[in-house]
């Protein structure tokens, strides 16, 4: 395996924040398929950064390449976090897709969308444009979102924590609210804010695109005992299914370690990783007769 992860910036537009940054992992042997990861949200993601290289480095030594990729204004992209939108996001994560594949043997390897939290619903809104250019995918979601509303209030409530003394909160969330819907940024935890992205977070849910159904893999951690998934994602799991994809979910003992105070390690996590996206897969029914 390249155990060094080649550091670079990718072009996305001619734009004075055209620029992203990627790590590429690949592996020694051959090329099993192609992952690009969607980052979480925020200081989620500055938490996150030590499992995602540890899952990245995992998956290249089991076959894959993995493109880490920082969304406009995340990291050491292009641009302020104010600037990013949700349909910058989503075309940031589709240009990383075409990158990675014209680099690679794009068109014979699978690919999967790999997201954390609100990474899982970036993944999704780009996977609908990869899907009207004729392009399947498969999902790794981390700890997903269900919906993104639910994600942006508890990312406002850090604003209002502060004025929970003064019984200050309530008002703090309804101005936060208000500018939003006035149009303009706000500020919440040393991050800038457009509408735009507030806008697309508040309407995005983990619906399954409008492609052919391949696999989704969906991943928590929990630091009980006995994890079980969390009741929120009962009715999105219920909908991919419904839709005719193969749906593999499961809990894993584990710390939450997008939020905690130090960097904590799932060692658990990338193990499951891996052995989901190698696993196996059954023939489908029709071959499966004809065999």
């Amino acid at each position: 395996m390249n155990a060094t992860p080649e550091p670079r910036f990718i072009d996305v537009d001619p734009g004075p924040q055209g620029r992203r940054f990627v790590l590429h992992h690949r592996p020694a042997g051959p090329v099993r398929g192609l992952v690009v990861h969607v980052h979480a949200f925020a200081e989620e993601m500055n938490k996150s950064r030590r499992m995602v290289a540890m899952q990245s480095r995992a998956l290249a030594a089991a076959g894959f390449v993995v493109l880490q990729a920082d969304l406009l204004g995340c990291g050491d992209s292009d641009g302020d976090f104010g600037d990013a939108s949700w349909a910058r996001w989503a075309a940031d994560v589709h240009a990383a897709v075409r990158w990675l594949q014209a680099r690679h043997d794009g068109a014979a390897l699978p690919l999967w969308l790999w997201g954390q939290r609100a990474g899982s619903l970036v993944a999704t809104e780009a996977a609908a444009a990869l899907a009207a250019e004729g392009q399947p995918c498969h999902f790794l979601f981390w700890q997903p979102a269900p919906l993104g509303r639910v994600l942006l209030q508890q990312f406002l409530r850090l604003k209002a924590a502060s004025e929970l003394l003064g019984g200050q909160a309530r008002a703090v969330m309804e101005q936060l609210r208000a500018e939003i819907a006035a149009g303009r940024s706000i500020e919440v935890a040393g991050y800038e804010l457009a509408p735009a992205l507030c806008d697309g977070l508040e309407r995005a849910t983990l619906q399954p695109p409008p492609a052919p159904p391949g696999r989704m893999v969906w991943l928590e951690t929990s630091p009980v005992e006995t994890p079980t998934l969390a009741p929120a994602g009962a009715t999105t799991l219920a909908a991919w299914r419904d839709a005719g994809w193969q749906v593999d979910a499961r809990a894993l003992r584990g710390p939450a370690f997008w939020q905690t105070t130090e960097i904590e390690d799932a060692p658990a996590l990338v193990d499951a990783t891996v052995a989901a996206l190698t696993a196996p897969q059954p023939l489908p029914a029709a071959q499966e007769a004809a065999a």
